[in-house]
């Protein structure tokens, strides 16, 4: 394991700016669709019922937490902690998996810094679940969104309230802008407060990881302290800046796969359960994951190039969380802090491959891993095979989602100013 008090530099700092504008993005959008994954089998073990409250415990229990870190890493943290205004909860939002850009396409008014609206133009998620029924829609545009949005705003200002002006069901069943909600704070307000699983995970590593700080110097925005933009131009921040944003996404994952563990180990009839559910999560997710970056990025289609998606894959990341070596297509990885979160990285390893081997596959049905013991870890080498294996059953879930195959486009980046 690294000595702590040095922080490996981020295995992201290799992509160009130009490259990190295009993978910043898609790690947010990754991180949205780790529920896709983990909460079809959720589902199946538990019950719609449980399953909703299982969103709504991992999500409560990771935004306040990576909320803050971001605000922190970017410079837009309240001068006074728990006294942030409207203006920096939207900024949040702005740069949280649990809204990525234009998949979850959140458009904000700010009428003043205590007053705030937001609709949604399209929102992927109800995509995802109208074709499920009623029910579903329900559990999560009411039972799941009314105490999530409160969490994720609590980070802020604890006064905070986002109250719903209308949401789905949508009726019309066409009814645009799929919902609309209100943020109001006020020192009238009850304090909102955490749940106790929150506290549970800012004891984790993930939560007080230390990153490396963004370098002042660099071409382009090193923070966003500046005004609240209708849509974030990625491509104008600075490559240390987006390099620690890269980061944080991930951190933000390990901090919800961390609480989404903790929730359903609250559930399982024992610890084999749990490791059932979360490792088909992660063969879910590490497959659709390291497809988008295959899309993302031209690396080349053989074992040295899905090594190199293995490097920039949420599995792997941060540097500073995930102790690893790349040379060709050879990965070691030792002992860290991840496995000591038991995090995605620890649930890998020569006893257990299928979540390596979905990654590998998503960008040549070929490719395969061969993983052996070294020292205190593993090494593993991408191999190519004469014959092609079929796609998991955990990443075909996956793909049900119309967010495997989204695509982002152009926007423009305006200044929001109070009406």
């Amino acid at each position: 394991m690294p000595h702590p008090s040095v922080t490996p530099p981020s295995r992201y700092a290799d992509l160009s700016r130009e490259q990190l504008a295009v993978v910043v993005p898609e790690l947010l959008l990754i991180g949205q669709l780790i529920d896709r994954s983990g909460m079809a089998w959720c589902i199946s073990a538990f019950g719609r019922e449980e399953m909703a409250r299982i969103a709504i415990e991992e999500w409560a229990a990771a935004s306040p937490i990576y909320t803050r870190r971001m605000q922190r890493a970017l410079g837009y943290a309240p001068d006074v902690p728990g006294k942030g205004d409207v203006p920096t909860i939207f900024k949040g939002l702005q740069l949280d998996i649990g809204a990525p850009p234009q998949f979850m396409d959140f458009r904000y008014t700010v009428h003043d810094r205590w007053h705030g609206e937001f609709h949604l133009d399209h929102c992927g998620a109800l995509m995802d679940v109208e074709p499920m029924g009623e029910a579903y829609v329900r559990s999560m545009c009411h039972d799941i969104e009314d105490p999530t949005f409160d969490a994720t705003a609590v980070a802020t200002n604890p006064k905070a309230q986002v109250r719903p002006v209308h949401r789905p069901p949508r009726q019309p069943a066409d009814r645009h802008p799929h919902c609309r909600w209100t943020v109001v704070i006020d020192d009238s307000h009850p304090d909102a407060q955490g749940i106790l699983l929150l506290a549970v995970n800012e004891r984790s590593r993930a939560a007080n990881l230390e990153l490396a700080p963004i370098d002042p110097a660099g071409d382009g925005l090193a923070d966003y302290s500046g005004p609240l933009l209708s849509d974030l131009d990625f491509a104008a921040f600075s490559r240390s800046a987006l390099a620690r944003i890269a980061d944080e996404v991930c951190v933000q994952m390990h901090l919800l796969d961390h609480a989404f563990a903790l929730a359903v180990a609250d559930r399982a009839a024992d610890a084999g359960e749990v490791l059932r559910i979360r490792r088909k999560q992660l063969v879910g997710i590490a497959g659709v994951a390291a497809q988008r970056l295959v899309r993302a990025l031209d690396v080349p289609r053989d074992p040295e190039g899905a090594a190199r998606i293995l490097a920039l894959h949420p599995l792997l990341n941060p540097s500073a969380y995930v102790d690893a070596d790349i040379d060709g297509a050879d990965i070691v990885v030792r002992p860290s802090a991840a496995h000591q979160d038991g995090a995605w990285i620890s649930l890998c390893g020569p006893e257990w491959t299928t979540a390596l081997q979905a990654a590998v596959r998503a960008m040549d049905a070929h490719l395969d891993v061969e993983v052996t013991s070294i020292g205190d870890g593993w090494k593993l080498t991408v191999v190519r095979r004469d014959e092609p294996a079929p796609e998991s059953d955990e990443v075909a879930v996956v793909r049900f989602s119309t967010g495997a195959d989204f695509t982002f486009k152009p926007r423009h980046s305006l200044p929001i100013t109070p009406v």
